[in-house]
């Protein structure tokens, strides 16, 4: 018998809390099993909340071991059998009009039908038909990220809109700060479309807080619409100041003399098609009211369509100094203490199309983590017109290069040795490389086992032969093997010099098995990792431990896939369907995730022990797992006290490992596993509170129900409209 996976981390339920009173006999087949699943995991979830374990637990343990028999009987009946063919063919026309409503969106996204056929061309050229297919199944892939319009206009209408009662609060509470800062917004414009032009302006005239200024530098245009554009305004409201350069510098020069105008005590930043949704500078105000340490901000954004409808909202990570470092969260809408952005130099020509995400890094670098506040809301409206980023991160190579520049820079500035790239030719995202220690520090692998020999030494020949990280150990805890082939496997492992097997035949508990291997344990750093994981990237330890090295950094975890290459572990959202669960949850291999989250290396609250690096002076120092929780939570109260520890825990997409737990794997409901689990859920709300509803890494405007696709809009936000 193999040992229970730690499962601080239980794969969410795909179905919803509803569980109808019956299964209709008279449906069809197909929609009697989709109702029976729809109650058996409603009944699950339900079980499972209520904290619940006498006779009525029992009952409904019952009742789900019927259903689910009732479900096995329909799935091997001869008449489910031969409809097969017809229930594919069904699942083929969907898929082919979702395809055609997603090609339909990519082609809105470009800015119309003769851009998206520039851009596929210009693909096409490059890297064949390879190409346009593989961007084209992860455009299908993405949308299980993305909410329908349809359904982003009725979030907006509940938890966006702003009608003359609440313009008249949002004015009396501005009037009513203590501290109302004058917010200098900064345009560099250059043949500017002048409806666009017109309708930016027209945002910041229409911002309920009063006190702003509008400083727009025009780059020379050789349009004369746009100069009489910008003197129109400016002679129709004195908050408006232009200055006209004479000679074209690009969009940095342009910026700096937009600032030499400013008199503000903080800047915004703002395109000249762009807009600002009206409350947008009242919500900047109150956030310096609120963080009075802070020195920058930066908000949620969305996009707006050709047609002018808002799409593609990104509501963000609180502060994510890892996440940064590969996108910039900055843009849109970002702003800055006026006198931090001077001291910092303004905007620096060369790095043109991410003058912005050099800034922040050189800004941060001043005023510290700290200074950094991120506002949850939309507050900003970024444009799609054709050759935007808005569309595609990869629609301006030279931005690519220069934020490579940028973030080499940062880090060499900051003493780091690192290398930057992209995370792959068709996303804008970037990669930071750590140089691991040199030389080389020992990692000690620790793999507690009950048996399973044939995924034990699936787990760990892999790491032999596989690993090129020249200096490990591997400690291997013997929880009561008693099967012959084990123990023979074990005196094999026991004749390599850097294997110790170490026995201990307590109860299975995760927490204490781990603890009193990492007490014996000679490296410098400790890898906890489960006896059902396979290497898949040569390099894997050498990221792991390259990131845990780098100061501040706490817990790093892996990217963990199961078999059929759908994911097992992305990453760990506390409150997601209960204590904890796992971002991007079965995603395919080869997806980007939700605004490319699930390939880029980030800061996260928790990662899962399944596969965990951390240096053993951290372990230690907040007493390692708590034995309390035997088998579930304990990495993710693990992760939370190494947090408040003030250490940064750490996910990175490029260590990747296979975890053969099961993809499939049913509910663990036995009376006595169930009791646990149920005090160990208890334990967690006890101690946590409120904090596992509040996770940093996560949005409160994203849903923290597993029954909605992952990243879903919430339908009641966990933050007040202008809070």
């Amino acid at each position: 018998m193999t040992l229970p996976t730690p499962r601080g981390t239980a794969p969410p339920p795909q179905n919803t809390d509803t569980v109808p009173e019956h299964v209709p006999g008279g449906a069809s087949e197909a929609d009697r099993i989709a109702a029976l699943e729809a109650t058996v995991a409603g009944l699950q979830r339900r079980l499972a909340s209520s904290g619940r374990a006498d006779q009525a637990a029992e009952d409904q343990q019952k009742t789900i071991a019927l259903l689910e028999a009732e479900l096995t009987a329909l799935r091997t009946s001869l008449s489910w059998r031969v409809t097969a063919p017809l229930r594919a063919a069904s699942v083929r026309a969907q898929q082919a009009n979702r395809s055609f409503e997603s090609a339909a969106r990519a082609v809105r996204m470009r800015g119309g039908l003769r851009s998206a056929l520039a851009h596929y061309y210009a693909i096409f050229r490059k890297e064949g038909i390879d190409g346009i297919v593989r961007r084209g199944r992860r455009i299908l892939a993405s949308e299980q990220f993305e909410d329908s319009p349809e359904a982003y206009a009725s979030w907006i209408e509940q938890h966006d809109t702003i009608d003359d009662a609440k313009r008249d609060i949002l004015r009396a509470r501005a009037a009513a700060l203590p501290r109302q800062p004058l917010i200098s917004v900064l345009v560099p414009t250059y043949n500017s479309d002048i409806a666009f032009l017109r309708a930016m302006i027209e945002s910041v005239l229409a911002q309920v807080y009063p006190h702003w200024e509008l400083c727009i530098a025009d780059d020379a245009s050789p349009h004369p619409e746009v100069v009489a554009t910008l003197r129109e305004y400016a002679a129709r409201d004195s908050r408006i100041r232009i200055t006209l350069r004479e000679q074209n510098g690009h969009i940095s020069e342009a910026s700096n003399s937009a600032l030499a105008l400013a008199t503000g005590e903080f800047v915004a930043l703002l395109d000249h098609d762009d807009i600002l949704p009206e409350h947008a500078l009242y919500n900047v105000a109150a956030a310096i009211n609120a963080h009075p340490r802070a020195r920058l901000f930066y908000s949620d954004e969305d996009k707006l369509t050709p047609e002018g409808r808002r799409s593609a909202p990104y509501f963000k990570s609180d502060w994510n100094p890892e996440l940064f470092l590969v996108q910039n969260l900055f843009s849109h809408l970002g702003v800055y203490e006026t006198a931090l952005m001077r001291q910092a130099g303004g905007f620096r020509k060369g790095f043109e199309g991410s003058q912005d995400h050099d800034l922040a890094l050189r800004c941060i670098e001043i005023a510290g983590h700290d200074a950094v506040h991120h506002i949850a809301h939309v507050l900003y409206h970024w444009r799609i017109v054709p050759g935007s980023t808005a569309g595609a991160g990869t629609e301006k190579p030279y931005a690519l290069t220069a934020g490579i520049r940028a973030v080499e820079e940062h880090l060499a500035r900051a003493g780091v040795r690192a290398t930057v790239g992209q995370v792959a030719s068709d996303i804008g995202l970037l990669r930071v490389r750590y140089a691991p220690p040199s030389p080389a520090a020992l990692v000690s692998i620790v793999i507690p086992t009950r048996d399973g020999v044939d995924l034990l030494r699936q787990c760990i020949e892999s790491v032999f032969a596989k690993s090129t990280y020249p200096n490990f150990e591997i400690i291997v805890v013997d929880n009561g093997s008693v099967k012959p082939e084990t123990l023979a496997y074990f005196d094999t492992l026991s004749a390599r010099p850097n294997v110790r097997v170490i026995r201990d035949d307590r109860p299975f508990n995760f927490s204490a098995l781990n603890n009193a291997a990492v007490a014996l344990a000679r490296g410098e750093f400790v890898c906890l990792l489960n006896n059902d994981i396979e290497v898949i990237s040569p390099d894997w330890l050498e990221e792991l431990v390259s990131i845990a090295a780098q100061p501040g950094n706490g817990a790093v975890g892996a990217c963990l896939w199961y078999p059929n290459d759908t994911l097992q572990h992305g990453g760990v959202v506390l409150g997601l369907g209960g204590i904890a669960g796992h971002m991007h949850y079965k995603m395919r291999r080869g997806t980007f995730g939700y605004f490319g989250r699930a390939v880029a290396m980030q800061n996260l609250s928790v990662v899962t022990a399944a596969c965990l690096v951390i240096r053993k002076s951290i372990y230690e120092e907040v007493g390692g797992l708590d034995e309390q929780f035997a088998v579930a939570f304990n990495d993710v109260d693990f992760c939370i006290r190494v947090r408040e520890a003030g250490y940064r825990n750490v996910w990175t997409p490029h260590a990747e490992l296979y975890h053969h737990e099961s993809a499939t794997r049913g509910s663990d409901m036995a009376p006595e596993k169930f009791q646990r689990f149920q005090r160990e859920v208890r334990l967690m709300e006890t101690r946590w509170g409120d904090s596992l509803l509040r996770d940093p890494a996560y949005n409160p405007n994203l849903s923290l129900d597993t029954s909605k696709r992952p990243f879903a809009l919430a339908d009641e936000p966990r933050i007040g409209q202008f809070d």
